[in-house]
């Protein structure tokens, strides 16, 4: 069975190898592993809280094979962008000019660089080994971190963004970032992506201070602008199905788009709810639901103690849900218990 889980110390070398997989342009996953073992540790001391308030910390998820003991998977949640180190970003700017002499009218769109010290909440580092996508690992990884948000609203801001990878081709270039980053920095895309998530300053240090005309760029990085990796397509259609839609901003390096949503908005954790475990639960001793409910797909995470979510088959009563024992048990959960649940 798969199963979401906090991350913790215990996971460090496991998640260490898992990252080292992802492949370019995984901004916040290209990070050494001093930094890793930071970001677990300051993981594990937010989870842990017990006053709920939002301090830019990251919630780190990891996905759990439990027939292997395998870490396969792991997904964050950045409870505050900025603070320390500002967001950088591209805002995107357009406006009509018209002459009349010429008789003709013309839109110039020009990228402003922006930063941002007390930004949105931000979702991201989502990466999954290729074995285990299409079934329901992906799911599962990415709509548990809605579901710990919902349970947890006062831990995370009104707004909540993703930065989705931008476009690169099969040899790894990336048309965006060879346009214009390329000539500031003078390092290739993959030294650059590494660095942002160790120190920012360099950004501040060479990124031109004033607008980019998109029409002195070339056609293909124009038309890659705000355009998503071909991989990244069913991460972005996903998040714009739970009411992320795309904003004015970019990705500074590779070009990718910004979505964003109102946290409390968002499909999976507006429709998150809270149930008690149906005392039906210890007369079954099978895996089926009892007959006469409506099994659906949900992903259910227990309401006390560290955080575990699963995907599994469930009922939902008036204010009780009945779950497939074997989940149940990998839950360790018993009857009378509450629950979060996401039907999806």
């Amino acid at each position: 069975m798969l199963l979401v889980r906090e991350v913790a110390m215990g996971d460090l070398d496991a998640l260490w190898d898992l990252i080292a997989q992802a492949n370019t342009g995984m901004t916040s996953l290209k990070i050494d592993k001093e930094q890793l073992a930071d970001r677990v540790e300051r993981s594990q001391f937010a989870f842990r809280r017990a006053v709920d308030r939002i301090e830019g910390a990251p919630y780190v998820f990891v996905l759990e094979d439990t027939d292997t003991n395998r870490i396969v998977g792991t997904s964050c949640i950045y409870s505050k962008t900025g603070g320390f180190e500002p967001f950088y970003a591209y805002r995107i700017e357009s406006e009509m000019r018209h002459s009349r002499m010429l008789e003709r009218s013309h839109e110039i769109s020009a990228l402003h660089l922006v930063k941002i010290h007390d930004g949105p909440t931000e979702i991201g580092s989502l990466f999954l080994l290729p074995q285990y996508r299409g079934k329901g690992g992906g799911k599962l990884l990415s709509l548990s971190r809605f579901l710990y948000m919902a349970a947890h609203p006062k831990r995370f801001a009104v707004q909540t963004i993703a930065e989705m990878r931008g476009q690169h081709d099969a040899n790894g270039e990336c048309p965006f970032w060879n346009a214009l980053g390329s000539h500031f920095f003078q390092i290739d895309f993959p030294k650059a992506d590494s660095l942002s998530m160790m120190n920012k300053q360099f950004i501040e240090d060479f990124m031109p201070r004033y607008p980019i005309y998109l029409d002195l760029l070339p056609k293909r990085a124009r038309e890659a602008i705000g355009q998503v990796d071909e991989q990244t397509l069913p991460a972005l259609a996903m998040l714009e199905a739970h009411g992320f839609h795309r904003n004015n901003l970019i990705d500074i390096f590779d070009g990718g788009p910004v979505v964003e949503c109102e946290t409390q908005k968002i499909k999976g954790v507006q429709s998150a709810k809270e149930y008690v475990l149906s005392s039906e639960i210890n007369r079954r001793v099978t895996n089926d639901i009892p007959p006469g409910l409506e099994s659906r797909n949900a992903i259910l995470a227990r309401a006390k103690g560290s955080f575990v979510a699963v995907l599994c088959k469930v009922s939902v009563l008036v204010d009780s849900v009945v779950m497939e024992p074997n989940a149940m048990s990998a839950l360790q959960l018993e009857e009378g218990e509450r629950v979060w649940v996401l039907l999806c």
